[in-house]
Formats: structure tokens, sequence, C-alpha cells
């Protein structure tokens, strides 16, 4: 007998960040790419989230950081107690998400450039230096 597919849906926080990415790639002169995440999304994440929603790793027991981390850490288990988070790795992105029940929630996406400093943004050399 086949199992049933697990449905996919789409946190305000998901879409928040999909926005995000969309300005960094337009700011990167990369626009186009995010067209191609849109279909990385469509094409392969949704559906194999559908048939293997266990896919990702499970997010909460890799050990946080930082304190920031832990924090997060904390909030996503306040946030979710029941659920099983996890992350998964495609293509230039890695997508959190929650399985509960029998859907698996989109909770964030970055690129991976994202999570990476500028530092020449911040810096402005003063004088003599």
């Amino acid at each position: 007998m086949a199992r049933a597919r697990t449905v996919v849906r789409v946190t305000a926080n998901f879409e928040a960040n999909l926005a995000g990415i969309e300005t960094f790639l337009a700011e990167a002169g990369a626009a186009a790419a995010f067209d191609n995440l849109l279909a990385l999304l469509a094409d392969s994440v949704i559906p194999n989230l559908e048939r293997f929603p266990r896919l990702g790793r499970p997010f909460l027991e890799i050990a946080a950081g930082s304190v920031e981390a832990h924090s997060r850490a904390t909030q996503l288990r306040t946030r979710w107690p029941e659920a099983d988070v996890r992350e998964y790795v495609v293509g230039d992105y890695l997508v959190l998400y929650a399985l509960s029940g029998a859907a698996a929630y989109l909770l964030a996406i970055r690129h991976h450039r994202q999570l990476s400093f500028d530092m020449r943004a911040h810096w402005h050399p003063r004088s003599g230096e």
C-alpha cells in the first residue's frame, strides 16, 4: 500500500526569507537566480519533502555554537514542541522545516552567502590607518 504524501505548507517567515533572498540576489546582480530558486522549490524541494519528509537531518540535535543559536533553538522547541525540526541543504540554500502530523512546514530558507559576513560593508578606515 502506498504511503500518503506529506502536505508541504509555507510559513510567513519562509515567505519573508524568500523576499530577502530576492533582494540579496538582485543586489548581487543575479536576479535571474531567484527564478531558478522558485523552480528548485517547486520542482525538487517540495516534491522531495512530500515523498520523503525525513530527508533533512535533525536540526535540534546539532549542538548550538553560540548564545544566539541556543536562544533560537529554544524558541523553535517552544514554538514547535512536538515537531521534528530538520534542515535540508539543496544547491546554494539551507531550508529549515518542521514535521508535525501529516504536514511539513517550511520555516526558513537562506542562501549560503547570506550566512557569511561582508566585512567590506563595515570597514571604514580612519585617516592615517
